[in-house]
């Protein structure tokens, strides 16, 4: 979800030729022992850029799926603004945040800072120097010296549980130190309070970056926490709006925390145990009891990253260079990351009834971005998880009457189209059973037959505050018309488009639910796309609701009529058809990437490198998406073109280097483009094993000569998720020279059936 779609990236331009940006870890030339996959994460990709059109991540420590996320905080984080950045050179806290991508906010976040001397109530009076020597990150730990005058240091570490942070700081013998903990910001109302007998900070911070731009208040939410310190509380304090109070334990106001000194004569490390919940204060308590049940930093340390290993070590891959290595095991990483888990040891509270519920749940689905690819690469890398995280958006469904389209941790109303439908249907088509199918259907049919609450009054524009739930933002009228007017809704061409996929989804629910005469509509309705092509212009484009056509440059989302050409992802065969036919469309295709059309940094263009497939030309697929991979993909800080968003720009190169990409998520079935290494091997849940094989792969020879599916030939450039959850080998021959594999197929068009007439 890029907000400045014309962005470009070049390799070798002055936007990324920054002094800082030209390095890799030392990890294989550095250690003696055989790096472990975790050793191959590069937690500073995408962390460096300006204004809020970069990758926007930050070294998370936490683990997979975690709830709550922990980083070094170099500035005020909010929306458009990650709290890490590395070209900050000063640190003002160590956050325990839930900020999932840059352009969304955090919530329920909790900051801690240790201090020298006087204890310091602002992060601007807070703040202290590092260098980037001094700094170290991985997955499961962080480290940081920080100088704080007059020749001293404070070192802090720290690791995490799926809900705790575990932190250790390490202050000059003898100083005058202590640890600030910042519940509420300027302006947001929380609370604090100090337990001296038990070594304990307690309170909780209500704010929600993002509460204005969904239709529910929540008066009941909160993020709780509990700090837990292992050496006794010297003295302590509690401050409201920068000031300190005297003699109380507790507060409430605005700007709110609490300030506790140590005896750091012994020389040894302070050390604090962190428990958040949503849930209560008694929550995090026994959040913190049962995953951080006694005092080891080194022991959870190591848990954590075997944690990693374990995951990170589903893939092994040969015939990578050392920077490819790193780019797939930190992407990798990027994609476990999210949604996240919003439940907490068989209870969650629900951020749509404001209710604590029995279950399991997950939040922060960025499923306009993400329905693409990373939903499709987690059903293969952690299959155990996809039935919890179609269960929650149920549980939405159920508790707030739809199910959402990026929930952070509410309803935000940002983007369109309601492609939850197409998380269900692939989840539904994989066979995943974990989840009740029916009231999936009930809630994929909901979206696709339900205007929001007062549809036709308004026009329902990107992050417009305290709207309705949107779903499909004019309905209405598409229920009438077959398209969105663009004289009456926002962004009209490109939800139609994407919406005709969304009832495809919903079709392949209703299918595999038995209801058939709804298959038959949806399936039709599926073909609404075609409403918008323009034949005397050989684009789709935006009509009013008289029927005539809108300008060129109307009704698009974050694109224009080159990026959502092939919106159809259920019928590129259709879409060519429209174009004239394969080689009309194939000069079409090749116009997109020649003229610099083609905005890799922005999720509308993800599928487009694979497009070749369908025309006959499979080899111009397996040059183009190598050069994609080769130059939007650094082992940088500025490694990833445009924003990451929750995975899926790290999904997109994944499946790259596996050989195959889920064009049409809902169908089950992967497109073939040139896998980047010569072997690469992923164990899959059910105990088996899925081979890639690419004999003679090179940096030239990128071009497919022959293929084999467990030694059979495989002459057409797809392959199904039931054949990759079968285990085996797929086997190909590379060379440097176009091939005819696969040039005779051209893929089944399986929306082409009789369109609603406009009117």
């Amino acid at each position: 979800m890029a907000f400045h779609p014309g962005y470009v990236f070049k390799r070798g331009t002055a936007a990324c030729a920054l002094a800082l940006l030209c390095f890799s870890l030392p990890i294989a030339t550095a250690r003696a022992t055989t790096p472990t996959p975790i050793d191959w994460v590069n937690p500073y990709i995408g962390t460096a850029g300006t204004g809020s059109e970069y990758g926007g991540t930050m070294p998370l420590v936490t683990t997979p799926f975690g709830m709550t996320n922990w980083t070094a905080q170099t500035r005020q984080n909010h929306v458009s603004v990650s709290p890490y950045n590395y070209a900050d050179t000063h640190i003002e806290g160590f956050i325990g945040t839930h900020q999932p991508a840059i352009w969304m906010g955090d919530y329920g976040y909790v900051t801690l800072m240790p201090e020298l001397d006087d204890a310091k109530y602002t992060p601007q009076t807070r703040r202290l120097p590092f260098l980037r020597k001094d700094e170290a990150a991985s997955p499961a730990y962080y480290a940081v010296t920080m100088q704080a005058g007059s020749g001293r240091s404070i070192r802090t570490e720290f690791t995490a549980t799926d809900h705790c942070g575990y932190l250790r700081f390490l202050f000059p013998k003898a100083s005058r130190a202590g640890v600030l903990i910042e519940a509420t910001r300027p302006g947001i109302r929380g609370y604090v309070e100090v337990d001296q007998a038990h070594r304990e900070v307690r309170g909780y911070n209500p704010d929600r970056q993002d509460n204005q731009l969904g239709p529910l208040a929540l008066p009941n939410f909160k993020g709780y926490f509990v700090v837990r310190f292992k050496q006794p509380i010297k003295a302590a304090r509690v401050y409201k709006e920068a000031a300190p109070l005297q003699d109380r334990n507790d507060v409430e106001g605005n700007n709110v925390g609490a300030y506790v000194s140590f005896d750091t004569g012994s020389g040894e490390p302070i050390e604090a145990q962190v428990g958040t919940s949503f849930i209560s204060m008694a929550q995090a308590q026994a959040n913190l009891d049962a995953e951080l049940p006694a005092w080891d930093f080194d022991a959870r340390r190591r848990s954590l990253k075997d944690t990693w290993n374990t995951k990170l070590g589903l893939f092994d891959i040969d015939g990578a260079t050392t920077d490819q290595r790193q780019i797939f095991y930190t992407a990798l990483y990027h994609s476990l990351l999210y949604p996240r888990l919003f439940s907490e040891h068989g209870r969650y509270y629900s951020a749509f009834d404001d209710q604590v519920h029995d279950g399991e749940s997950y939040t922060d689905y960025s499923i306009w971005d993400t329905f693409r690819a990373e939903h499709s690469l987690l059903t293969l890398l952690a299959p155990e998880r996809i039935d919890g995280m179609i269960q929650a958006l149920l549980q939405n469904y159920r508790e707030g009457g739809w199910m959402p389209k990026w929930p952070n941790p509410s309803y935000t109303n940002i983007m369109i189209g309601t492609h939850a439908d197409s998380l269900v249907a692939e989840a539904i088509v994989k066979g995943f059973r974990g989840f009740d199918w029916q009231l999936a259907y009930d809630a994929v049919r909901k979206d696709a037959m339900t205007p929001p609450d007062g549809d036709t009054t308004r026009q329902w524009r990107d992050r417009e505050p305290h709207t309705p739930y949107e779903a499909r933002a004019g309905l209405t009228y598409a229920l009438k018309l077959g398209y969105l007017p663009s004289d009456k809704v926002a962004e009209s061409a490109s939800s139609t488009l994407e919406e005709s996929y969304d009832d495809y989804a919903v079709a392949r629910v209703a299918q595999a639910t038995g209801h058939e005469d709804d298959y038959a509509y949806f399936m039709q309705r599926s073909s609404n796309y075609r409403l918008l092509f323009n034949p005397k212009r050989g684009f789709m484009q935006a009509r009013r609701a008289d029927g005539s056509w809108a300008l060129p440059s109307d009704g698009w989302t974050e694109g224009d009529e080159w990026a959502y050409l092939f919106a159809a992802l259920h019928d590129i065969p259709g879409t060519i058809e429209l174009l004239g036919g394969p080689a009309a469309a194939e000069a079409k295709l090749d116009a997109h990437f020649r003229d610099g059309h083609n905005h890799h940094d922005n999720e509308p263009s993800h599928h487009y490198g694979y497009l070749y497939d369908f025309m006959g030309v499979p080899w111009k697929t397996q040059a183009r998406v190598r050069e994609i991979a080769a130059t939007a993909y650094a082992n940088t800080p500025v490694g990833i073109l445009g924003n990451e968003d929750c995975g899926q720009m790290s999904a997109w190169y994944v499946f790259t280097a596996m050989g195959f990409y889920p064009l049409n998520p809902a169908s089950g079935e992967y497109m073939i483009g040139s896998p980047l290494f010569t072997r690469l091997a992923l164990r899959l849940g059910n105990g088996k094993s899925f081979v890639v094989i690419a004999k003679n792969n090179a940096t030239d020879n990128v071009y497919i000569q022959s293929a084999k599916l467990n030694g059979k030939p495989l002459d057409t450039p797809v392959i199904r998720y039931d054949q990759i959850m079968g285990g085996g080998t797929l086997e190909f021959v590379m060379g440097p020279r176009p091939s005819d594999w696969a040039k005779s197929w051209r893929g089944q068009a399986t929306a082409r059936t009789t369109v609603t007439k406009a009117q």
